[in-house]
């Protein structure tokens, strides 16, 4: 898809990326075979060339030789795999980054086992069939940018990857200031619960279903009054089934306007049985100075040793206690609203990390011969990849003439 920072955490990420290249000076060319969406982003208000490409085809060979980027970032690793070597054939001195976002196996290995009703074991990620593929995208590239610490120590202990091929990149925010926080709207003027996702990721399709199934009962019978929210891009029918007005269930689809949505909630909830990453919808919450209610997995690599904007709980019953003493309790409420605050502007201020990025970046510039010498596995997977993929490629090319 092209960016839809509306629509979901990922489109958002690309932006700060975007902004992250834009203030080194670079000229920036955005490349997608994606359709037009209604909701993508203007991707020229940044600054940004906007390119479509073609899968399987030899334009974008021409188009990516008469480019010529010093710089080549691939949005996740499916994107690698289809151009990945063509920038290899055509732009050979090229830096080549992915952003993986989140490890996507590690998602869909946590997802099979709680389908199976076992629990989640790291040999699982073995056998995950998305992994192959995921390392070997990772091997391939000269850098990889993580948003989770957990996932870059996964990568480096599980599967061997060599640090100097992974660097933590989280969200880059600004800082929430004491005037920012001070126009956060009160406790007082704040009702309802709210829960906002992209319904196009399964976790989030998951938790909803958790929550009316399983938390949202237990919250009701305390707080008859009180209504739960439901906002999320892409939802489909399933989804909208679950509109129950007379349990205020309520489903509203997409919001216009995410931040304004969540700043008028008094608490978010995010019960994530199963995901990976970093998740936007939290950092939301806190920069919205919202409390929230989420789990191990939710707040997973979120917060390091600093208290949680709110609880972090795996119980269903613990999961709606917290949220009706968070609703309940002015104190306990603003506690955990500072809480955020503090997470945001100790753990992902833009200024701590773009003067180290712009090192990295240069540094590998001037030593990516030698830096690709010593990445052996991924330089004999590059070896590969152009004897199969290209070819595949090329096949289906053909026959598609």
């Amino acid at each position: 898809m092209w960016p839809e920072p509306n629509s979901s955490a990922a489109g958002g990420r690309m932006l700060q990326l975007i902004s992250l290249f834009k203030d080194q000076g670079y000229s920036i060319t955005f490349a997608s075979p994606a359709q037009d969406s209604d909701f993508m982003v203007a991707l020229a208000e940044y600054g940004v060339d906007k390119k479509s490409i073609a899968l399987n085809c030899a334009s974008f060979d021409v188009f990516v030789k008469e480019l010529n980027p010093t710089v080549v970032l691939f949005d996740r690793f499916m994107m690698e795999e289809q151009f990945g070597w063509r920038v290899t054939d055509n732009c050979p001195k090229a830096l080549r980054l992915l952003d993986t976002e989140d490890l996507h196996c590690l998602r869909l290995a946590r997802q099979k086992a709680f389908k199976e009703n076992r629990l989640f074991q790291t040999s699982d990620l073995m056998t995950e069939e998305v992994a192959k593929r995921e390392i070997a995208s990772i091997l391939r590239c000269d850098l990889s940018l993580m948003i989770s610490k957990f996932e870059m120590e996964l990568l480096t202990t599980t599967f061997k990857i060599d640090k100097a091929l992974l660097y933590y990149l989280p969200f880059l925010l600004e800082p929430i200031t004491v005037s920012a926080f001070e126009q956060f709207p009160p406790f007082e003027e704040r009702k309802e619960f709210v829960f906002i996702g992209n319904f196009l990721h399964e976790p989030n399709w998951n938790a909803v279903q958790y929550l009316k199934e399983s938390i949202w009962p237990l919250i009701r019978k305390q707080l008859p009054q009180v209504a739960l929210n439901i906002y999320g891009a892409y939802p489909s029918q399933k989804v909208l089934q679950l509109h129950q007005p007379k349990e205020g269930f309520l489903i509203k689809g997409r919001a216009d306007k995410a931040q304004e949505v969540v700043s008028k909630a008094r608490v978010v909830l995010a019960p994530l049985r199963f995901g990976a990453g970093v998740k936007g919808k939290l950092i939301e919450a806190m920069q919205c100075g919202t409390a929230s209610v989420t789990t191990t997995i939710g707040s997973e690599s979120m917060h390091g040793d600093l208290p949680w904007n709110g609880a972090v709980t795996d119980s269903p019953q613990v999961f709606a206690d917290e949220a009706v003493q968070l609703y309940n309790d002015n104190k306990r409420w603003l506690e955990a609203q500072y809480n955020g605050l503090t997470i945001i502007n100790q753990r992902y201020l833009k200024a701590l990390f773009v003067e180290d990025f712009n090192k990295q970046i240069l540094f590998l510039q001037a030593n990516l011969q030698q830096h690709r010498i010593t990445n052996f596995f991924g330089a004999m997977l590059q070896h590969h990849t152009l004897s199969s993929t290209k070819y595949m490629s090329r096949w289906i090319e053909a026959k598609n003439k």
